[in-house]
């Protein structure tokens, strides 16, 4: 079966200087819920703007259901509904009538999906949007894309002002909705433990280029963090084929790496690197995207 994405050496500039992407090459298989992490700055935003056509790529090939993404047909693009940086609507409508008005462009428009979510408001059909609560305006945005019954979701930093609550409740019906339906999602977040629940299948970026694609399971159980005591502060630490990263404070030194404990421990006595206590430790995601992308 075809990927319902696929890019292939996809490279991104911005006059000519600015290098965002750098030879990203990923997909996205059919029935999955991808999540795309990078740090601010890492490309994602970039990405999505190429998936959708708004952007074309200085090089390499983008394509969503086997078209070019800067140029999708019109009937491709009613399969692809797109939640972009914000949870953004025509605010002076009221919840009725934003339901009658995009109701009108496409043609599998399920109304009672939409409602479904609307009727968790508590507010009347004719509450008007711009006196809504981010949390609520959300699910607006939300019920308006399951609405629409697309084949694939792109969902570009849905979390935006959400707080907790919100932010459940958006994922549980987004994941529901994938499930049952068989369909395809490709979401960010800065709010990395949302994903863990969440996703099948993860990218990371780091300074335009993808470091990890794996399934969520196997990059969970794959990226291991040791810590050692180091009165040197780990000095003469750097990242290689073994050592994927490392920080320390004071003279506690963390190492991330997809080796297990007897490679790194040969690995720092190569390097000679004193230390004592070395110990292996459990992540969460957040942690393991912390410790192989940096702090800072």
């Amino acid at each position: 079966m075809e990927p319902v994405i696929q890019c292939r050496n996809l490279r991104h500039s911005y006059n000519g200087k600015k290098q965002v992407l750098n030879n990203l090459n990923f997909t996205v298989e059919a029935g999955k819920i991808f999540g795309l992490l990078g740090k601010n700055g890492a490309g994602k935003s970039t990405t999505i703007n190429i998936l959708m056509g708004f952007l074309e790529p200085t090089s390499g090939d983008c394509r969503i259901f086997g078209e070019p993404s800067y140029n999708i047909s019109p009937q491709t693009r009613t399969r692809i509904g797109l939640l972009h940086e914000g949870h953004l609507q025509y605010e002076f409508m009221s919840i009725a009538q934003i339901d009658r008005f995009y109701s009108g462009f496409y043609a599998k428009w399920n109304r009672d999906v939409y409602y479904e979510l609307m009727e968790k408001l508590g507010l009347p059909h004719n509450h008007k949007i711009f006196r809504m609560s981010c949390g609520q305006r959300s699910q607006v945005a939300l019920g308006l894309i399951m609405a629409q019954d697309p084949d694939l979701m792109i969902l570009d930093d849905y979390s935006m002002g959400l707080d907790a609550g919100y932010r459940r409740l958006f994922l549980d019906y987004l994941a529901k909705f994938v499930r049952e339906r068989k369909k395809t999602a490709l979401v960010t977040s800065h709010i990395v433990q949302d994903m863990e629940q969440l996703v099948d299948d993860i990218i990371i970026l780091n300074k335009g280029k993808v470091i990890v694609q794996s399934s969520l399971k196997e990059f969970q159980q794959g990226l291991r963090h040791y810590r050692f005591t180091s009165p040197d502060k780990g000095k003469g630490l750097h990242a290689d084929e073994v050592i994927a990263n490392f920080d320390a404070v004071e003279d506690q030194v963390n190492v991330f790496s997809f080796h297990d404990k007897e490679a790194v421990e040969a690995r720092l006595k190569e390097l000679q690197i004193t230390n004592s206590a070395l110990s292996e430790r459990n992540m969460t995601l957040e942690e393991a995207f912390i410790g192989l992308t940096g702090k800072y």
